[in-house]
């Protein structure tokens, strides 16, 4: 009877930490991200009486361990356009001042007075650098670092290459009679340039016209010649559509009076086989430009910062430029049960986990990105109090074992009366 004593208690103790486990759950009810635990129990070696199975007679229960529960919380909207949550699998990378990595579900970050992209606990979210956007619209991804947009960063100027005018010549036009347009342009420094496009009707063929560029005094040093142009020549057909030409003209402004490098502009009005795109034609109209558009721009400085699904951090700036500064980077395990708990909703590699596998949202088995949003608890109220009547049932009866085996002992040491 002495060991049916010891069976109770250790029942006791077992059912005691299984109700720890309860309340830690619901504890966690609102904690973001949190990963519900389950308790596991196992009998303990028992002692064989016959040498044999069948016979063998158990010795209690112990407390194996718990497991968390890995499965997706219901994603919570917020007002806050830094707080992420991680649709599928996968972790946040977190960096502390000493370079060690932890891993969470819990997205609530924010931008500090450096820039720096940090969860409530000021670790630094990790994430590829973009180098440069592909022409086909990819990005082309540096190493992992800390993700960092200062608020006083800004785009730098790009100067015009390319340029596209649609212009409707009238084929009514007088000879000589003229026809002028004006776009702007940016040079390296990001001044904008006022283009104004001249184009003349031939003296004796009316379906011949040709342009000549002009800047502003002051813009370059001698206008007469430094401003030019090749294939400036235009001539239509009988239903006012361009004839195939030598190929895209191309201006050029030389000794910029600003110091900017010299600016060369590709007017895109051919196609590759050198047919005219549609841009420029010779209707009887009134001559007017419908459309016209250059590459492009000043500096700017940034005004938002916003992340997509694909984790793409990206700014916005003053002069309408969207830039891709950061895509997140997020983590998989082998094993998402043998990672170490660091408190603070951070986890930690270890050896039962395995390394961690970097890589970027939507890739492989990892998840996407919800912005303005977070993860919530997984825990299971309704669940959590079902758990709770049977632990504290499981309790009450072990300590009836240990009541019973009593009275039964004071009832042998009776006999002797």
């Amino acid at each position: 009877m002495i060991g049916s004593l010891f069976a109770g208690m250790i029942g006791l103790n077992v059912n005691s930490t299984a109700m720890t486990v309860l309340g830690d759950n619901i504890a966690n009810v609102n904690t973001t991200a949190f990963k519900s635990n389950r308790s596991s129990f196992s009998n303990i070696l028992s002692q064989s009486l016959a040498g044999g199975g069948g016979n063998d007679v158990g010795r209690g229960v112990q407390f194996q361990g718990t497991t968390p529960m890995w499965t997706q919380g219901s994603i919570e909207n917020t007002n806050n356009p830094t707080d992420m949550a991680i649709n599928g699998g996968g972790f946040f990378v977190l960096q502390d001042a000493n370079g060690s990595n932890f891993y969470s579900r819990a997205g609530e970050f924010n931008f500090n007075r450096d820039g720096d992209l940090v969860n409530l606990g000021g670790l630094n979210v990790q994430g590829y650098e973009v180098t440069a956007v592909n022409p086909d619209g990819s990005l082309a991804l540096g190493t992992i670092t800390n993700i960092n947009v200062p608020g006083q960063s800004s785009s730098p100027p790009f100067a015009t290459t390319t340029m596209t005018v649609d212009v409707n010549l009238d084929s009514d036009a007088a000879p000589l009679g003229t026809y002028i347009t004006t776009i702007s342009v940016y040079d390296s420094l990001g001044n904008s340039i006022p283009l104004t496009l001249t184009f003349t009707k031939h003296a004796t063929n009316p379906n011949d016209w040709t342009v000549a560029p002009s800047v502003p005094p002051g813009t370059v040093t001698t206008p007469a010649t430094d401003v030019s142009i090749t294939n400036a020549n235009f001539t239509f057909d009988a239903n006012g559509d361009l004839n195939a030409g030598a190929g895209d003209p191309v201006i050029t402004l030389s000794n910029m009076v600003s110091g900017a490098n010299d600016v060369s502009i590709t007017w895109d009005v051919y196609d590759a086989a050198l047919a005219s795109n549609g841009d420029i034609t010779q209707y009887s109209a009134p001559s007017t430009t419908t459309f016209q558009t250059q590459n492009g721009y000043t500096s700017g400085t940034l005004r938002g910062v916003a992340v997509d699904d694909a984790g793409v951090v990206t700014g916005s700036y003053s002069n309408g430029q969207v830039t891709p500064l950061f895509q997140m980077v997020l983590a998989d395990f082998p094993s998402y049960y043998g990672l170490s708990k660091m408190g603070e909703n951070l986890y930690a590699e270890s050896r039962a986990s395995g390394q961690a596998l970097p890589g970027t949202p939507k890739s492989g088995r990892l998840g996407s990105i919800s912005t303005s949003a977070i993860e919530m608890s997984n825990v299971d109220l309704a669940q959590e109090f079902v758990k709770m009547i049977t632990t504290q049932r499981a309790f009450q009866a072990n300590s009836r074992v240990i009541t019973t085996s009593d009275e039964i002992l004071n009832e042998l040491i009776n006999l002797k009366r």
